[in-house]
């Protein structure tokens, strides 16, 4: 089905287009994003089951207007009186604009805002499930599931848990006129077992533009999660060195996003707080690396039309055979670095700021199969389920925690498993060390990405199969 466009953004367009009216008199550029975004999660388990509103449920408005060199943002929820919310919104930023001139807070120089007119809609198709499904049949979807696993050996739980989000924004300016819609769902499964007095879990999930089917691609992965759970059991601690390693999907998607996410958000470049700047354009990767970040070359929890600076959104190549080709902006950081916006502008909600923010990041597709890495490594580890990343944009350092590495040996998978995994290093060097590159993209949209006052917005990210050397510990 296609969704419909929101009736509350409707319902109150013509007044926020009042409103821009009236602002437009005094400053030199007004814009105003309006939200609408609702859904619901909901969990099941042996010892407990809930059903709660999505967690960043909103409704409210955000203008942005230029004067002299510098943008202000003013938040609020209800327009009632626009002249009366006119009125409030210039006193209100007047106040602000007295409290930086007493602190003496030094400001960026940011060039006018220059749009092109364009009115248009944008509304994705999406599973008529995710609208129709009841409350009642999702958590008897959800218990069985639960159900099924939690009478296996050793599980003494089974957390199974699905959330559905339909997203509605408005952007209106004196020359553009943009509306989407669009709706996501997801789910995941983690298991607990607890054996010979030790406790340990390992989850899975799945996501994408869908309904409560997404319940059951997810649980189909629970057999292996299930198995893989029970051999973490008898896993040891790797020997810490340098390691051939394949990365399963997941993985290649964690250190994508480690390695090239926060580190090629641009309005670290304004601040001087990420070392690409300095190596735009260089090689820093195999010839077979590429990698990307997206909202319409992926369809996941990060997709959109448009940004919340009324962008339009599309591809971004940041490698290409191992050049370093592109990073990730907003439309201020893009202004003020003379270079054009890659709509990657997000706000966690319309009461926070626009940062640069990536959306679905993944390497790119190549050549080979995954029997053919395994079949190529002499001693080394396949590694999977991620489950943290950390990055130092300044330096390029990198760490990332997975649950598992499985060895292999002579070209084979030998079945023995080790954990945890703590995968270190220098991000050019991991990227120069890739020979292999698999042929399926596939990425996961249940991640969360944190930043500026840990302002949190959904991430998706993921590749194929990639073969390089890492150390791990």
């Amino acid at each position: 089905m296609l969704l419909k466009q929101s009736e509350y953004l409707l319902k109150n367009k013509s007044k926020l287009k009042e409103l821009i009216e009236i602002l437009s008199a005094k400053y030199q550029y007004v814009s105003v994003l309006a939200t609408d975004v609702g859904g619901t999660n909901y969990l099941y388990s042996q010892k407990r089951s809930m059903i709660n509103p999505y967690r960043f449920a909103e409704r409210g408005f955000v203008v942005r207007v230029y004067l002299d060199g510098t943008y202000q943002e003013y938040s609020f929820n209800e327009i009632g009186d626009v002249k009366k919310v006119a009125e409030e919104i210039i006193t209100q930023l007047q106040q602000q604009n007295e409290m930086l001139k007493d602190l003496r807070i030094q400001k960026y120089p940011t060039a006018l805002i220059e749009e092109e007119e364009i009115k248009k809609e944008f509304a994705s198709e999406i599973s008529d499930t995710a609208v129709s499904a009841s409350k009642e049949e999702i958590m008897a979807k959800l218990k069985k599931v639960s159900d099924k696993y939690a009478s296996k050996e050793n599980i003494i739980d089974a957390q199974i848990t699905y959330t559905n989000v339909i997203i509605s924004k408005m952007f209106l300016s004196l020359k553009k006129e943009l509306i989407q819609s669009f709706g996501y769902s997801l789910s995941s499964g983690a298991l607990i077992a607890y054996k010979d007095g030790k406790t340990n879990f390992l989850a899975n999930s799945a996501s994408g533009f869908k309904g409560v089917e997404i319940i059951d691609e997810m649980a189909e992965k629970l057999d292996e999660t299930y198995v893989n759970l029970i051999k973490l059991f008898d896993a040891e601690h790797i020997t810490p060195g340098e390691y051939e390693v394949i990365c399963t999907p997941e993985a290649s998607g964690l250190i994508a996003h480690e390695a090239f996410g926060h580190g090629l958000e641009m309005d670290m470049f304004v601040k001087n707080r990420a070392v690409a700047k300095e190596h735009m354009q260089e090689k820093i990767a195999s010839d077979i690396t590429d990698m990307y970040d997206g909202t319409d070359g992926i369809q996941d929890t990060a997709s959109y039309y448009f940004d919340d600076e009324g962008v339009i959104s599309g591809t971004t190549q940041i490698l290409k055979n191992g050049y370093l080709v592109n990073g990730m902006n907003d439309l201020l950081s893009a202004l003020r670095l003379n270079v054009t916006p890659t709509g990657n502008g997000r706000r966690e909600s319309f009461e926070r700021k626009a940062y640069t923010r990536m959306t679905n990041t993944y390497f790119g597709e190549g050549k080979a199969t995954l029997d053919e890495m395994i079949a190529s490594v002499k001693y080394g580890f396949l590694i999977s389920n991620g489950q943290s990343g950390m990055e130092d944009p300044k330096h390029w350092g990198i760490q990332c925690v997975l649950s598992r590495a499985s060895e292999i040996k002579d070209g084979k998978l030998t079945g023995k498993v080790f954990t945890p995994v703590i995968l270190t290093g220098y991000v050019p060097d991991l990227l120069a060390n890739i020979s292999m590159v698999g042929t399926d993209v596939i990425t996961n949209g249940n991640g969360m990405c944190g930043k500026g006052y840990k302002e949190w917005v959904v991430v998706s990210d993921g590749g194929p199969y990639i073969k390089t050397k890492v150390r791990l510990g």
